[in-house]
């Protein structure tokens, strides 16, 4: 696979994805009417909009980083690249588009919220990011979950997701699997940790989630590793001893979380880790990452509902970890995503 006709193979594959994900950003954009921001305002961010061969050169330049990694042995290449829901998801997902347009038009975003789950989880978690349907509280917003995330990002998701297993091949370099214990916190469907098992299959793993819908969808993608745990639990209250991993790993969860509870996140993470422990965060780039990008920085918590967004964005990263005594290693720009790798001190 790693040979020039792997090398073809991988860029037709991946062509064929972002184009199958752009088509249906582009019928989405369709139902939905023109982006447009609070009070039904054009969005007009202070940076210039990126130009569409700006977009394609950092979409070329994550795919070339990521079939270096391939080629040089740090992860596998993917083995699903066009079987992500597919034809039968496409309707459902462009169905419930019309009710996610209908609801940001309309400035909604708290159906999920109710007294009785209120007694559950905590009101923060309690809206419609995105404007998606049914929050992260039903089945159905579980199964739409990935397709509508690859169609934002036209087909990149999982590439950028990917750049992750580079600081974890070299965490795990040397180690025994069987003897490593690693948590994915909200972990989501479980996609990302899939990817962890096909790499590390020895691996000793933990889903944490606090939606037991998209537990249940993780415990589908994980079923037939062994060595897999699920647990129901928030980053900032995990329900695991002083020093229970060796690796921790957190999948575009922190700009969904305020301020105040990002920061008891980061002391969670700083508790449950071993002296010497990883920290591997993968989230949206933040202000100043890359220039080009700007704009879709400004305008993406205006566009969908992302209250926490613009606080994240302006995030000191190192300052925020170092709080909790973990220091930063390495930083990889991959397209819309920042992979950044935390230290716990020995």
């Amino acid at each position: 696979m790693q040979g020039p006709m792997g090398r073809v193979r991988y860029a037709l594959s991946h062509t064929a994805r972002v184009a199958w994900f752009a088509g249906h950003y582009l019928a989405a954009r369709g139902v939905a009417g023109p982006l447009r921001g609070e009070g039904e305002t054009p969005v007009k961010p202070s940076a210039p909009w990126p130009k569409t061969a700006d977009i394609l050169r950092e979409i070329r330049a994550l795919f070339d980083r990521d079939w270096e990694n391939i080629k040089a042995g740090l992860y596998a290449p993917p083995d699903d690249v066009l079987s992500i829901g597919g034809a039968r998801t496409s309707p459902r997902f462009l169905r419930d588009a019309k009710a996610v347009a209908a609801r940001r038009r309309s400035r909604g975003h708290d159906e999920v919220l109710s007294e009785e789950r209120m007694q559950n989880y905590p009101r923060y978690y309690l809206q419609n990011f995105h404007f998606q349907t049914g929050g992260w509280l039903t089945q159905e917003s579980a199964r739409l979950y990935d397709f509508q995330v690859e169609t934002l990002f036209t087909g990149t998701a999982d590439t950028m997701r990917r750049q992750a297993l580079a600081p974890l091949a070299r965490a795990l370099k040397g180690r025994d699997q069987r003897k490593v214990r690693l948590i994915d916190i909200a972990c989501g469907t479980g996609r990302f940790l899939k990817e962890i098992k096909r790499n590390w299959p020895l691996l000793d793993v933990t889903a944490l989630d606090l939606s037991p819908d998209y537990l249940e969808a993780a415990g589908r993608n994980l079923a037939g590793w062994r060595a897999v745990t699920l647990k129901k639990g928030a980053a900032e209250e995990m329900p695991f001893e002083d020093g229970a991993f060796d690796i921790a790993t957190s999948v575009y969860l922190f700009h969904e979380l305020p301020p105040k509870v990002r920061r008891v996140a980061v002391r969670e993470i700083a508790r449950v880790l071993k002296p010497g422990g990883t920290f591997i965060l993968v989230d949206s780039i933040q202000s100043g990452d890359n220039p080009r990008l700007e704009a879709l920085i400004e305008a993406f918590p205006v566009i969908f509902h992302e209250p926490y967004y613009g606080s994240y964005a302006g995030e000191d990263l190192d300052a925020l970890f170092a709080e909790a005594g973990l220091r930063r290693t390495e930083t990889q720009i991959a397209y819309l995503t920042k992979v950044a790798t935390f230290m716990k001190a020995e």
